[in-house]
């Protein structure tokens, strides 16, 4: 390692300087949220910004590996779904005095599991909503709202976010999928870091076909 340590993901702040950023991981109390190794946000109290998540409900925030969440984002839950399939949406279940009982969850308007990839970068005070599936490698603009998935290693933004453009062409994305260089060693990213942050995308991807090659795991693309 450059400077003498290994990275560790079991320790939450890590940033050379910087105590505005942490490793989410370690900080995490809740189990129906689970975040890969050295994911950070941009802040400190990440469960904070997981809002209306009820332990009743069961749904999961999972989020993958190496990801980069600014300040500001919020993932907002199931539980902040109301029933949709009568004339009212209020919740007088919630409030005391009121004659409901809680509805079961199949009467509720439930999207399941929020998913969030490896290495996608989510911009400020971006809005995730319930069930979204960001994949692999996706950009998220920042004050985005996300209600629907986002293909791997695509740059989404707005309100509704929508896609802009994929972030490279389909036989580079298809080399990336496969590498899944997240989940090497931290040696060998170490020695993969020199191409994992060039601009060169065609020596890039030169690379890494011909590693995945001589490991066996892909055929040449022509």
């Amino acid at each position: 390692m450059s400077d003498g340590i290994r990275p560790d993901p079991d320790k939450i702040y890590s940033g050379r300087g910087v105590k505005s950023l942490t490793y989410i991981k370690p900080t995490i109390t809740n189990p129906n949220i689970i975040v890969g190794d050295f994911t950070y946000f941009a802040d400190v109290d990440f469960e904070k910004h997981v809002t209306h998540h009820y332990d009743f409900i069961g749904d999961k925030l999972i989020i993958g590996k190496f990801c980069q969440i600014a300040a500001g984002v919020n993932f907002v839950m199931n539980g902040a779904n109301h029933q949709l399939n009568a004339v009212s949406t209020f919740p007088f279940y919630i409030f005391e005095g009121w004659d409901q009982t809680a509805p079961p969850l199949s009467e509720m308007p439930l999207k399941g599991d929020t998913v969030i990839g490896n290495d996608v970068w989510i911009g400020q005070n971006t809005t995730i909503l319930p069930g979204v599936h960001i994949n692999d490698g996706a950009v998220i603009g920042l004050n985005s709202v996300v209600a629907s998935d986002v293909p791997a290693y695509t740059i989404a933004a707005g309100n509704p976010a929508r896609p802009i453009r994929k972030r490279f062409d389909d036989e580079l994305i298809d080399i990336m999928l496969r590498l899944r260089w997240w989940d090497l060693s931290i040696e060998e990213i170490n020695s993969l870091i020199p191409v994992l942050t060039c601009s060169d995308l065609d020596k890039v991807k030169n690379i890494l076909r011909s590693r995945l090659e001589l490991n066996g795991t892909v055929q040449r693309i022509d």
